[in-house]
């Protein structure tokens, strides 16, 4: 099964988007559904060579909702940032000075933080256990780079055991 198979989660991920965005059911997109399912974690298999296994997977489902509500909030504020004079914007580069040097749960950080509308990560250093953010308006960038540690950082650590 893991030779044909061997990420079953991305397999069924894929499955599933292929289905939802297609809208149908009919035996052709089933059999292209299932065939990319097979397909597509062969042929992306060295992009990612290690499986990382999570620690806390309920964490893991909290940690999604935490960054669904967050990229709600933020586009609601980017909006009013947005719409009003761009005087005051406040951009600023913030460094934030990671506690975990594991390179996924480092690249998925800084995944969730450009999600999240408002900010992008701008670079990721693992073994320098450092990450800079660009924020587009912010009053304090402390509280920004804190924000981040205990929000995302904290759960990742836990979730990946770093």
């Amino acid at each position: 099964m893991s030779a044909l198979l061997p990420r079953p989660f991305l397999s069924l991920l894929v499955f599933l988007t292929w289905l939802g965005l297609v809208g149908t059911v009919d035996p052709a997109h089933l059999a292209l559904a299932a065939l990319l399912a097979v397909a597509v974690p062969r042929f992306t298999r060295k992009f990612a060579p290690e499986v990382f296994a999570t620690r806390r997977p309920a964490l893991a489902v909290k940690l999604f909702f935490v960054v669904l509500w967050d990229i709600v909030v933020a586009n609601v504020a980017v909006a009013r940032l947005v719409v009003g004079p761009t005087a005051r914007l406040n951009p600023a580069f913030i460094e934030v000075e990671l506690d975990m040097d594991h390179p996924f749960a480092t690249a998925l950080l800084a995944s969730i933080v450009t999600m999240t509308p408002g900010t992008v990560s701008v670079e990721a250093l693992p073994a320098e256990r450092r990450l800079l953010v660009h924020a587009l308006h912010t009053g304090d960038p402390a509280a920004v780079a804190a924000d981040i540690k205990s929000r995302y950082e904290a759960p990742l650590k836990e979730i990946f055991g770093c």
